[in-house]
């Protein structure tokens, strides 16, 4: 059995950690742009190159993320500009379901959570794909906090995400570990004060965190 215990911290590292900041999109679950272009063509006989330019391109899914449009009126533009009676909840999933789940990380969320670290997600998503990945992976109800560009009225790296993330770590900045797959928001998130690392693989998150006083050690037979 694998458990994340406390050392000292190294001396460049000024606070424990009370609070670790996840991405959600390539860190907790995985997910594919193309793949949901290609779905929701598949309802319109388009290519996922069309869906591309009339959702991404267009900025349209960011609109989305953003909350300025509610879900019934996305679905509204997508039928409008496809020029076909699609069924909501068929164009719903088929924007949604294009995530599985990163499984390493789970293991890592449980430890962290049994040693009395705060969780809390910071994430790029719509109220579709948040609600997708609630209802078909155990692993966002691991986290104590949801911070959602969707409710937030902003995506990252805009400055109200980053506003409403220090809202909900309970610490201080320097205190809070945030990992993010994308380094533009990384280097955001370490002009807030925050301790921040990219985020490539588990293993490679685990040594970022051994390196903040949080470390692996085999417990031997379970206790």
């Amino acid at each position: 059995m694998v458990s994340f215990g406390f050392l000292p911290f190294f001396r460049e590292n000024r606070h424990l950690l009370k609070t670790v900041v996840f991405d959600m999109g390539n860190v907790l679950v995985h997910f594919s742009h193309d793949r949901m272009c290609e779905q929701i063509g598949a309802l319109c006989g388009r290519s996922g190159g069309d869906i591309q330019r009339l959702l991404i391109d267009s900025g349209l899914q960011w609109d989305f993320e953003r909350g300025r449009m509610p879900p019934r009126e996305l679905h509204r533009q997508i039928v409008e500009l496809v020029d076909e009676p699609l069924d909501y909840d068929a164009v719903r999933l088929a924007a949604s379901d294009i995530f599985w789940l990163n499984e390493p990380i789970v293991p890592v969320l449980d430890d962290l959570r049994r040693r009395g670290l705060r969780l809390v997600l910071l994430s790029n998503t719509s109220e579709w794909h948040f609600e997708f990945i609630w209802e078909r992976f155990d692993v966002l109800q691991r986290l104590d906090a949801h911070v959602l560009s969707c409710r937030v009225g902003a995506i990252k790296p805009e400055p109200p995400m980053f506003e409403a993330i220090l809202k909900e770590i309970a610490c201080e900045p320097g205190e809070a570990f945030y990992t993010d797959d994308i380094a533009r928001y990384v280097d955001v998130g370490r002009s807030y004060g925050l301790q921040a690392e990219v985020f490539t693989d588990v293993p490679t998150l685990r040594r970022h965190l051994a390196g903040r006083g949080v470390t692996e050690r085999v417990v031997v037979g379970g206790r």
